[in-house]
């Protein structure tokens, strides 16, 4: 079946009506699943549908104990762990997870997530973490690759992350898009909804 095409403006409506018809609440969170490559939008259209989130990011490896070109790839990231995590939000207990900084580029201190109805899952590793506990709903958002740098290369300039822009530019073409576009074909694939953001 090919997925549903919609507007970054109208994908939070589109979710939650596929949703409504594909679970029932009383029967515990409704897990959704974000990906698409890097600064498509996956943490902003998150925020749009839950206050219940799950970062990817938050499992990543420590930069210092992984190559540079493994970095990205899931079979590096604590996937035991965020199954843990999304299993206990589905059941409707708090979850305590790791908290991931773009400053040291390693995980620092935990955190706790609250349970909602609606448990939402973002990052490159959604598919790939929510494959094996059955996602309600599959989200692929896409944006042109310029968009996509021209947004990351704002995050450093203004200090959220901590590489500076000529690293950050660098890790993109070498790692970030390269790592994901290995894998995107298979995640389109098995998305429910397509969004597009194109500003």
């Amino acid at each position: 079946m090919r997925p549903l095409c919609v507007s970054w403006k109208d994908a939070p409506a589109a979710i939650e009506t596929l949703l409504s018809r594909r679970t029932s609440r009383a029967l515990g969170g409704a897990l959704v699943a974000i990906t698409g490559p890097v600064g498509s939008g996956k943490s902003s259209l998150a925020a749009r549908l839950s206050a219940c989130v799950l970062s990817t990011d938050d499992f990543l490896p420590d930069h210092d104990t992984v190559m540079e070109s493994q970095r990205d790839e899931a079979d590096a990231a604590d996937m035991n762990a965020l199954g843990a995590a999304i299993g206990a939000l589905r059941e409707g207990r708090e979850a305590m997870v790791p908290v991931w900084s773009f400053q040291t580029h390693r995980r620092e201190g935990t955190r706790v997530v609250t349970p909602a109805n609606v448990v939402v899952v973002e990052g490159i590793h959604a598919f790939a973490a929510c494959s094996r506990l059955g996602a309600d709903l599959s989200v692929y958002v896409d944006a042109p690759a310029h968009l996509r740098l021209a947004r990351w290369r704002t995050l450093e300039e203004r200090g959220e992350r901590g590489w500076g822009v000529e690293r950050a530019t660098a890790y993109f073409h070498a790692v970030a898009e390269p790592t994901f576009a290995r894998h995107a074909p298979r995640w389109r694939a098995l998305a429910d909804i397509l969004v597009e953001s194109t500003g």
